[in-house]
């Protein structure tokens, strides 16, 4: 079995910094990657309080990079968004402030595009399979239960 060099404190802050000059990281991103280098506990809080006093880490920043990465890119909704930021610890007011950011227009209109886009792989032609699998679909990708609904109600009106 192979085993990896320790590296000092020192070592894993320059290696961290590097980290988070390429790439948005939060404190949990860096707290697991610190930890994975066997870095000591009491060293890893050391080198994260240093990441964030010289602005390496911002969980703020982080939040609000996030939030528009996933809307933008991967098309997740508010819900899906929330749940993977907290899952990185990063504080309800962070959250709350960062999904605020969006657009509601361009919110809905992602919705909707992503519903068309779905509704035209579904075999079924049962209007309420239709909905039922579209209802899912937008549930899967984090969109609120009442928007979802909205979009569906108006994409099926069209249709007739």
């Amino acid at each position: 079995m192979h085993l990896k060099k320790q590296i000092s404190a020192k070592e894993a802050l320059v290696k961290a910094q590097n980290l988070c000059a390429r790439q948005e990281k939060c404190k949990s991103d860096i707290r697991k990657k610190l930890y994975d280098w066997n870095i000591a506990t009491d060293d890893i809080e050391n080198i994260i309080d240093q990441l964030i006093a010289s602005k390496f880490i911002d969980e703020t920043r982080y939040a609000e990079y996030f939030v528009r990465d996933k809307f933008r890119f991967n098309k997740w909704g508010r819900i899906k968004i929330e749940f993977a930021l907290k899952q990185k610890q990063i504080p309800s007011g962070i959250i709350r402030k960062a999904l605020s950011e969006i657009n509601e227009t361009e919110y809905r209109e992602s919705l909707k595009n992503e519903l068309i886009k779905k509704h035209k792989s579904i075999k079924d032609t049962e209007p309420y399979k239709i909905k039922e699998k579209l209802l899912r679909f937008a549930q899967s990708r984090g969109y609120e239960l009442e928007i979802s609904l909205n979009e569906i109600e108006k994409l099926q009106s069209d249709k007739h």
